[in-house]
């Protein structure tokens, strides 16, 4: 059995191996391809990256338009590994304050930041040096002065309570390694009548841990992931209300690109 600490250094490893080769000047299709080779067992799409060669639709910088992907540094686009795009769903609105659990190169942070103004502000979470020193780097070629990165883990955020509106996150909770404490980190630094929209793997709910396990890595954002019934569940338990789970592509046999959107009740 591997332990927590071993899957969180083996999850902070393989995404600092993918900061530096954007640094080096590997593209999105370069980085995500190299991810999967290191990645035994790793899915065709979402955050393991495709086998073709080619950007596929379906992960990475592919999730984004082409206006997205015109108001960011070339470095945000080639760090993008997630499943999803979750500054489509969020409905980020001027002066709106964001937050991004796992934010990597930056890619969501920018443009959270561009969706809310100067009158709001993004903030991005990681716990990988290299990926934090992308995304500031990114930042500063942006333009960007309503963000911030802050280092730290998704299950302890060094943010105080009730001190955002919006949390969203990109393929990110299903590395998690305690993932009822990354539900209640969300509710916590969420304002009364704040809201999630966040891009993950989801299982659908007939498929045990086990199944999980031998169709992907947990490193490949497979093995970990929560099915749908687990997530709404823990949405519940956190203190969410009007938690869904919707299904966007398939990642691997039963496993599945998804939004998931819940809202922190007013008292």
């Amino acid at each position: 059995m591997t332990s927590t600490h071993d899957l969180r250094e083996e999850v902070r490893v393989r995404y600092a191996r993918a900061a530096t080769a954007v640094r080096g000047g590997s593209s999105n299709t370069e980085v995500n391809d190299a991810l999967q080779v290191v990645d035994e067992g790793c899915c065709n799409t979402g955050c393991c990256g495709g086998q073709t060669g080619t950007v596929d639709d379906s992960f990475g910088a592919g999730l984004y338009d082409a206006d997205e992907q015109g108001e960011l540094p070339a470095e945000a686009l080639a760090a993008s590994l997630g499943c999803g795009n979750p500054t489509a769903v969020a409905d980020l609105r001027p002066g709106e304050r964001v937050l991004d659990l796992g934010s990597g190169g930056g890619i969501d942070v920018l443009l959270s930041a561009r969706r809310v103004g100067e009158s709001g502000f993004a903030y991005g979470v990681d716990m990988t040096h290299e990926m934090l020193d992308l995304a500031r780097a990114n930042a500063a070629k942006a333009g960007a002065t309503n963000v911030e990165f802050l280092e730290g883990t998704i299950e302890d955020v060094p943010l105080p309570d009730a001190s955002v509106d919006v949390v969203i996150s990109n393929c990110v909770i299903n590395l998690s390694v305690d993932k009822p404490q990354v539900l209640a980190e969300m509710h916590r630094v969420l304002a009364p009548g704040g809201r999630i929209g966040i891009s993950d793997v989801v299982a659908e709910d007939q498929l045990t841990v086990a199944d999980r396990a031998e169709r992907g890595s947990y490193v490949g954002c497979i093995a970990g992931a929560l099915s749908r019934n687990e997530y709404l569940d823990g949405l519940a338990a956190a203190g969410f209300v009007d938690a869904e789970v919707e299904f966007t592509h398939e990642a691997a046999p039963g496993m599945h690109g998804a939004i998931i959107r819940a809202t922190k009740p007013t008292p």
